[in-house]
């Protein structure tokens, strides 16, 4: 990818463009990013830059990471992430990066953590069928045949089964930035977005050109 931020999401609203049309949109809170550390393909065998997002004081941090910061005398992050981007020789130690990186109609990929809903059976989870719901069934909302008794013997890994739900790794692909205000560090961005209101998001160029 050429371009990426980490941002924050807010919470989704809605704008009206030129006919009147509503648009639901989710505000991201993208600025600014503070670059703390280069790698090259010579030095480390892949291209990216570490970015440090959200200030927090040094003493809420444990040592290994507050020395990241003293190293290039920046002031502490909350949050570290790295940006695998295919050309780094524009960015610089202590450089910010902010909103204005992406423009209004760029398409991008965006990821986050999704909502956790706690422990679920399987028709909230998978969305199967539940059996027959009269007295006499006794199968009603049950995982049912999970495998055989003798041979093999055991339960196929990824069986569908009650587990937990949600809070996992979640990308949304290839969605429209509709505006992005680049005095506030704030983009809004087409329908919803992973997450809880408050969470870390990444938003990156598309891999659906």
């Amino acid at each position: 990818m050429e371009k990426a931020i980490l941002g924050k999401k807010v919470g989704m609203t809605q704008i009206f463009d030129k006919e009147g049309k509503a648009i639901p949109v989710t505000v991201v809170q993208v600025g600014p990013n503070i670059v703390i550390q280069k790698k090259t393909e010579e030095t480390d065998g892949y291209n990216a830059i570490k970015v440090g997002f959200e200030d927090i004081k040094e003493n809420k941090l444990i040592k290994p990471i507050r020395g990241q910061f003293e190293k290039v005398k920046l002031t502490t992050k909350r949050y570290i992430r790295e940006l695998r981007l295919e050309n780094v020789d524009s960015y610089e130690i202590g450089q910010e990066i902010n909103a204005d990186v992406f423009v209004k109609g760029d398409r991008v990929d965006i990821s986050g953590i999704s909502k956790g809903k706690g422990t679920a059976g399987i028709i909230k989870r998978y969305k199967t069928s539940r059996g027959p719901m009269s007295h006499g069934s006794h199968f009603h909302r049950a995982v049912g045949s999970i495998g055989a008794s003798a041979s093999p013997g055991k339960t196929f890994k990824g069986q569908k089964l009650p587990g937990r739900m949600g809070n996992e790794k979640t990308t949304i692909q290839n969605i429209e930035i509709v505006e992005v205000n680049a005095e506030k560090n704030y983009i809004l961005v087409k329908g919803g977005i992973p997450g809880i209101r408050g969470s870390l998001v990444m938003i990156k160029d598309t891999v659906k050109a």
